[in-house]
């Protein structure tokens, strides 16, 4: 009988847990304020090539080969 008392108070503190997510948005919240800004500087810092750069006689090449 213990042991089903356990289990149902680590199902209710699981549920309340998850129920506090939900209500105040906290995934959102972390999305918001820890990923995006650590997604933003790291794709932003990111090295790319200079399509500025790139010779007109290959961005035909380029084009002819998509056709």
């Amino acid at each position: 009988m213990k042991i089903i008392i356990k289990i149902i108070g680590i199902l209710a503190a699981v549920y309340a847990a998850l129920f506090a997510i939900f209500y105040f948005d906290l995934d959102g919240k972390l999305l918001y304020y820890v990923w995006e800004p650590f997604a933003v500087r790291h794709f932003d810092n990111m090295k790319r090539k200079d399509n500025t750069q790139t010779p007109y006689e290959m961005k035909d090449a380029i084009l002819n080969d998509r056709a």
